[in-house]
C-alpha cells in the first residue's frame, strides 16, 4: 500500500477508482485502512476543490 496526498484531478480520479476496488473490504484488513485513508483524503479534496456552498432559506420572512 503507498499511499500520497491527492495534489490534482487525476491523483483524484486515481483514487476514487482505487476506492471504488477496495470498497467491501472486510473491516480490520490492510484493505479496509487504505481504504479509510483514501476516504479520508479524497474528502479533503473535495472539500477543498469543490466546496458545496451553504444552503439558502428557501423562504424569508416578509415585514
Amino acid at each position: 500500500m503507498s499511499i500520497t496526498a491527492i495534489r490534482n484531478d487525476a491523483d483524484y480520479e486515481a483514487a476514487l477508482a482505487r476506492i471504488e476496488l477496495l470498497f467491501d473490504a472486510p473491516a480490520g484488513t490492510p484493505e479496509s485502512d487504505e481504504l479509510n485513508l483514501l476516504a479520508r483524503l479524497v474528502e479533503a479534496y473535495e472539500e477543498k476543490h469543490y466546496p458545496i456552498p451553504a444552503p439558502r432559506a428557501m423562504y424569508q420572512e416578509r415585514k
